[in-house]
């Protein structure tokens, strides 16, 4: 993988957050292909309960200072970065006072999802895209991890289709168990819509249910990885009739050189 370029796209990335299969994964496979010469970037959102001072995130003033439009509103676009110890590995903060300044991830302190996580999604897939536009840097192979992320193919294959810098660029999505319960917010379908997204490209999104946002996912990626031992039936039937190339599930110990054939795969 040497020189290649990957972008990791996640919702959640040890250090900065809690170990879990999205986190763990979304730090060991950007290293790994580190390890091997690639160059790499790795986004994720600055929800507030991220230690800026312990982890040195500082702002990147001359990418940030733009707005995005989510539903209709205008939204200032704030641009951090630190570097993972040791790794030398930059990642990139998402971030915006109004959807990220409060203290806790995807739920409030009775457990609750947030009522704008859709509106969370969207800022995050357009706020990435923007600031890879600003970078000029072209990612070979874009890889998304968690479902925060998951509107982020929509936006490329569509909002974003006549972008000549991801005019080559491959989309993989991993798929894990990690859910959660309910829906988003049920007009999630008519705010991606609002940017001439067309209606059938994202016709899972009616019920904004998980399971129906990592459909969506894979419906507008190139590729799928099953990156949980265990994964619904209907998630596993969908992405076997999906007819996108994956790569069933690798344990730990196996993963490194089937995430490696597998991106060679792709990029051949």
């Amino acid at each position: 993988m040497e020189d290649k370029r990957i972008l990791y796209v996640s919702s959640e990335v040890v250090p900065y957050l809690a170990e879990s299969e999205v986190s763990l994964m979304s730090y060991d496979v950007p290293k790994m292909i580190n390890d091997q010469g690639g160059q790499i970037r790795i986004f994720m959102p600055r929800y507030g309960n991220i230690n800026e001072r312990r982890h040195q995130l500082h702002e990147v003033i001359r990418l940030s200072g733009m707005n995005l439009v989510v539903n209709d509103l205008d939204m200032p676009l704030i641009i951090k970065v630190a570097s993972i110890p040791k790794e030398r590995i930059q990642v990139y903060f998402i971030d915006n006072d109004e959807y990220f300044k409060r203290k806790a991830t995807f739920t409030d302190e009775e457990g609750s999802m947030y009522p704008d996580n859709d509106e969370r999604a969207i800022f995050f897939a357009k706020g990435v895209i923007e600031t890879v536009k600003k970078l000029n840097w072209v990612p070979d192979i874009i890889h998304v991890h968690g479902w925060m992320a998951s509107v982020l193919p929509v936006y490329l294959k569509h909002f974003y289709k006549d972008e000549a810098l991801f005019s080559d660029t491959k989309i993989v999505i991993s798929v894990y168990g990690q859910s959660f319960d309910g829906t988003l917010n049920n007009e999630m379908i008519n705010k991606i819509a609002f940017d001439n997204i067309p209606l059938e490209a994202i016709k899972e999104l009616e019920t904004p249910t998980y399971e129906n946002i990592i459909k969506s996912a894979i419906n507008n990626s190139d590729a799928v990885i099953v990156a949980s031992s265990s994964i619904s039936s209907s998630l596993t039937n969908f992405i076997e009739s999906s007819d996108k190339p994956f790569l069933p599930f690798a344990p730990k110990e196996q993963f490194a050189n089937a995430y490696t054939e597998f991106y060679k795969k792709m990029l051949s």
